[in-house]
């Protein structure tokens, strides 16, 4: 829900306790014990189990959000699915999902229709959600006629074959009859159900607020207006089922409760711990960043055997003549033990993570071919004129975890959103959310400024979902090249998510096993490449992948110590500078890649740097403009490691477009660069 009338819910409907919400406001604490900014009181989740009088225990939860009206639905979503999957209530009967929604955030936020089109989609199906739109008929100060070109708020919901509920909310017995209808509803047909109680707002946008001001003849006549509480009590004492007496009786028994609530608040308990923190699926993790490598290797043996069945073809498929190609070429490569591609690599992270009881969800527009043609986690084949679909990652053990992946709904923001949710109820599975490219994910700005970066800060809960970034100049123009590096690390603090970007295969393989190896959950952002997928030089070997872990920085490949030319880089751009050395027949030119830029590897950068005493300078080599990238964030994570030498930049000049639309505009921009980070101008 959003925060106008939140603390009631909290209060009076969820349960928390009065003391518990007073002492939020009275006690200047942090409001949790490890670390954190908190947030305003009124945006804070909570949890409990609610006794029923036949003895039963329902548990209910409200999940944490910003003021940002309405992102906090798909979060909702996603967290639905990932406890009835733990639940295992696959029948979508146990677990319900219930948004309450202003009546213009419901009309004018586009991702509500998000959210109704994602609502019966094989990877985002909650068995249906009940919305409750309290429609006070206004939005902030807005009316319903500038706010809205339908009659109704709810019409944006006639899309789907849904009952929409009109009832007044000045007769709480309609109410709970279209609740009651509403819930039954759901649970019948597994769709959802929409409520619009029709009422009005007593005060302003807030109780000091003069609505007056822009709507004085509205606001004359609910001045005239009785309230709910004194028509319906009006009605039950005429009734004789609850008197005036008896409701003046409750009502001072229930401020001296508030009063005395108050009183203690002070010596209230400050934290809260949430549901998700109390579960055994949360036991054993750390809200700690620990740097220490983690072993990711896999046996060699078992690598090839994950190879061997992910690579065959069952009989009973008439597989696409050019994917059996592709799955050709890869057992070859598997057989070898050499040229492992991304894709590869990828696949063995995957299956070895399945086979050790990890599960993995992959969602995003086209995730299950790859954006690239470069992922075949699902093969199409066709029978009897209807294509039926095999994973070959569901194939590898009897025993092993489920593999999921889901071609996602045409969204950014309702999407991510939704595994974000997914993800912090499920921390023991691998959750990746994938861009088509990477360039995209500015559609769902809001999940990444408000969940994905701040929600452990703001509210304490930790998520481990991974963001896969198809990012790197190749001349495709402003929506195909970059996938805003630079938003994400001005986003970091205070060791909140991890950001990398990986050059070999290897390391992305060491890369995702460490995600699920650690003994802390922290989001995951990786630019991952679009021409480096068949790159003849971005490969690796089997052995590779058997050994180590992953390295924030990876040496020179030259080892020549003696070299004055001394250049630091990160991603693709790096085989750019590869290649030119090559050509030159440079041999006093190093070059060092940074793979993970946050948390910044301070230590290890500087035992790399400190190696090359005859370097005057240290050269930083991007691919992107100088405002996008990673240049901005390095001047000051950089100090430390530079022990006192300069930091030069080369790369394009500063542009409001993330890139070029004119291939030989790029490739004139990619020479010019080059040649001045080997200066040769």
């Amino acid at each position: 829900m959003s925060h106008r009338g939140r603390l009631n819910v909290l209060g009076n409907v969820v349960g928390k306790p009065f003391g518990s919400i007073f002492s939020t406001f009275s006690n200047d604490e942090m409001p949790f014990e490890y670390t954190g900014s908190g947030d305003v009181r009124y945006h804070l989740g909570y949890s409990t189990d609610h006794t029923r009088p036949d003895g039963r225990s329902i548990h209910i939860g409200l999940v944490a959000n910003p003021s940002h009206l309405e992102a906090v639905d798909c979060i909702v979503q996603g967290k639905t699915r990932g406890i009835q999957q733990r639940r295992q209530d696959r029948e979508r009967s146990h677990v319900l999902p219930i948004l309450i929604h202003g009546d213009a955030a419901f009309a004018g936020q586009g991702l509500v229709a998000e959210v109704f089109n994602m609502s019966q989609l094989p990877g985002y199906y909650t068995g249906g959600t009940i919305h409750i739109i309290v429609n006070n008929q206004i939005g902030f100060t807005t009316g319903s006629g500038d706010a809205r070109s339908t009659i109704f708020p709810t019409d944006v919901a006639k899309a789907m074959p849904i009952p929409i509920i009109h009832v007044n909310g000045n007769n709480p017995e309609q109410v709970v009859r279209a609740m009651n209808l509403a819930v039954k509803f759901r649970q019948e047909f597994k769709y959802d159900a929409v409520i619009d109680i029709i009422c009005y707002r007593k005060h302003g946008h807030n109780e000091a607020d003069d609505p007056t001001f822009t709507h004085p003849v509205m606001y004359e006549y609910i001045k005239k207006t009785p309230s709910v509480i004194d028509v319906y009590g009006q009605k039950l004492h005429d009734e004789g089922a609850y008197t005036h007496e008896e409701q003046e009786q409750f009502r001072a028994a229930y401020y001296a409760e508030l009063k005395e609530a108050l009183d203690y608040s002070d010596n209230y308990p400050a934290i809260d711990v949430e549901e998700a923190y109390q579960g055994m699926d949360w036991s054993g993790f750390s809200k700690k960043f620990d740097h220490t490598p983690v072993e990711t290797g896999v046996p060699l043996n078992v690598l090839h055997e994950i190879a061997d069945k992910i690579c065959t073809i069952p009989q009973s498929i008439n597989i696409h003549k050019k994917l059996e190609r592709i799955i050709g070429d890869r057992r070859t490569r598997y057989t070898e033990g050499k040229n492992i591609d991304w894709s590869s690599a990828e696949a063995l992270a995957f299956g070895s993570l399945l086979i050790e009881g990890t599960r993995v969800r992959l969602s995003g527009e086209d995730s299950g071919r790859g954006t690239f043609s470069q992922r075949h986690a699902i093969w199409w084949t066709p029978k009897d004129g209807v294509p039926v679909p095999y994973q070959p990652f569901n194939a590898i053990a009897p025993n092993q975890a489920r593999f999921c992946v889901y071609d996602s709904p045409l969204s950014e923001y309702s999407v991510l959103g939704f595994d974000f949710g997914y993800s912090i109820s499920q921390p023991k599975m691998l959750i990746l959310w994938e861009a088509q490219f990477g360039d995209f994910c500015n559609g769902a700005q809001v999940v990444i400024d408000q969940f994905v970066a701040a929600a452990e800060a703001k509210w304490d809960r930790s998520s481990g979902l991974v963001m896969l970034l198809p990012h790197g100049y190749s001349g495709q123009g402003p929506e195909h090249s970059s996938a805003h590096l630079e938003r994400f690390l001005q986003l970091c603090a205070e060791d909140n998510m991890q950001v990398c970007n990986p050059s070999t295969p290897a390391q992305y393989f060491h890369m995702l096993r460490r995600q699920m190896k650690r003994k802390f959950l922290k989001p995951l952002i990786v630019m991952t490449p679009k021409s480096l997928l068949r790159h003849p030089k971005a490969v690796s070997t089997m052995q590779t992948l058997s050994e180590g872990h992953f390295l924030d920085v990876l040496p020179d490949t030259s080892e020549n110590v003696d070299a004055e030319n001394l250049l630091l880089c990160s991603g693709q751009v790096y085989y750019d500078l590869e290649a030119k050395r090559e050509e030159l027949g440079d041999s006093n030119t190093a070059i060092i890649r940074v793979e993970q830029l946050y948390p910044f590897p301070t230590q290890q950068l500087q035992a790399e740097l400190s190696k090359y005493k005859k370097a005057t300078e240290v050269v930083w080599v991007q691919e992107e403009p100088r405002n996008r990238g990673a240049w901005t964030f390095l001047i000051e994570a950089m100090q430390e490691a530079l022990a006192g030498r300069p930091l030069r930049y080369v790369g394009r000049r500063a542009s409001a477009s993330p890139a070029t639309g004119s291939f030989k505009k790029h490739m004139k921009e990619l020479n010019a660069l080059l040649a001045e980070a080997f200066r040769l101008s």
